[in-house]
């Protein structure tokens, strides 16, 4: 199930711009300490680093990824969640914008 809202959050108002512009995002602090980034990921095909474990969670678009040691690439739409370990790495393929929350720990 896709979140919609989040309730009782701090939201940092600068947003964090990666890859010339191609990834926007700003990060979520909620009540109980809790941080999440939600954002919009451009067409490209990027490569992320993790430090804390994330779980991607798609919003709006879709998205063929990749995570690090794996040959084969997955896709993941509306609705849907990828995980990806700590200190590790993926890559991430769009041909259309992807919204997404990505849930971090």
């Amino acid at each position: 199930m896709t979140t919609e809202k989040l309730d009782v959050a701090s939201v940092a108002t600068k947003a964090n711009v990666y890859f010339d512009g191609k990834c926007v995002s700003h990060g979520i602090t909620l009540a109980d300490g809790t941080k999440k980034s939600v954002g919009v990921i451009l067409p490209a095909t990027l490569t992320f680093n993790t430090g804390a474990a994330e779980i991607m969670e798609c919003v709006a678009g879709a998205c063929e990824y990749k995570l690090a040691g794996t040959d084969a690439w997955k896709k993941s739409s509306a609705g849907e969640k990828f995980s990806v370990p700590a200190n590790s790495s993926f890559e991430i393929r769009v041909a259309e914008p992807y919204h997404y929350i990505c849930h971090f720990g």
